[in-house]
């Protein structure tokens, strides 16, 4: 990409040159990179801008991000399926996950914002520090031309060497309700269905049986102290039962039979 002419002004240079320091990266065109930290917010503050807010580069810079993490899944995990490298790289991109990665590299600090959004601490806001690191990837993707694709990939190596350490075939990549779906597309042709059964205890501190099904046949049960936490709890016991038995209805109650 040809370096634009766009000169910036001496605080804009010196906020692109320190986060260039705490990258390790060195740009042909700092008004890209200064555009990557633009917030929306502050464009009726400044009219100076050369590349408008960081939306544009944000669009990109998905779409990067996306196909690198995909590349780097599908070559780490030779034997991992469609499903459970799709959950993965979403994992691995979600918006925690990118404002945990921006705020490694402190990216709040250097982002151009607003002085209403700036009181409202936009700079550690989690969507704010997600966009703004999918448009600095665009940004490195775009300056670096004909290698910007490795040089996103390098950039991006400090964040998943240590993400994937712990990842192993011999470990489920899926969450536990994600794996019970999974098994039940591929082995009953549908999904399972939570239901909850019962709730005791005083309201402040409720204890919840949630039965999940397939269909109208109840295979589990679980326990907890949040209905998310009972479904768990529910989708745990419903692979152990796979796993020993074919699940069957379970005697008693009749979790799943609907109500009318």
């Amino acid at each position: 990409m040809t370096p634009s002419d766009t000169r910036l002004s001496a605080a804009d240079e010196r906020r692109v040159a320190a986060l260039e320091q705490r990258l390790g990266l060195r740009f042909k065109d700092r008004a890209l990179l200064l555009t990557a930290l633009v917030h929306r917010s502050v464009l009726n503050e400044r009219t100076d801008l050369p590349g408008g807010s960081n939306e544009r580069l944000e669009f990109l810079g998905d779409a990067v991000l996306g196909a690198a993490v995909a590349e780097r899944l599908y070559l780490q995990f030779p034997q991992a399926n469609e499903g459970v490298l799709t959950l993965s790289r979403a994992n691995l991109v979600c918006a925690p996950a990118l404002a945990a990665w921006a705020r490694e590299i402190d990216l709040g600090r250097f982002l151009l914002v607003g002085r209403g959004e700036e009181a409202s601490g936009v700079r550690e806001r989690e969507t704010a520090l997600a966009s703004a690191f999918e448009a600095l990837v665009a940004a490195i993707y775009l300056d670096g031309g004909p290698r910007g694709w490795s040089r996103v990939k390098r950039f991006l190596d400090r964040f998943l060497t240590p993400a994937l350490a712990n990842l192993a075939l011999d470990r489920p990549l899926l969450d536990v309700k994600s794996r019970l779906q999974q098994r039940a597309q591929a082995e009953r042709n549908t999904v399972p269905v939570y239901r909850v059964v019962s709730t005791v205890g005083p309201q402040h501190s409720p204890t919840f049986t949630v039965a999940v099904c397939l269909g109208e046949e109840e295979i589990a049960r679980g326990i907890g102290r949040s209905k998310q936490a009972a479904e768990r709890a529910a989708a745990e016991a419903a692979l152990a039962a796979w796993e020993t038995r074919e699940p069957t209805a379970a005697e008693g109650e009749g979790g799943c039979t609907s109500s009318s």
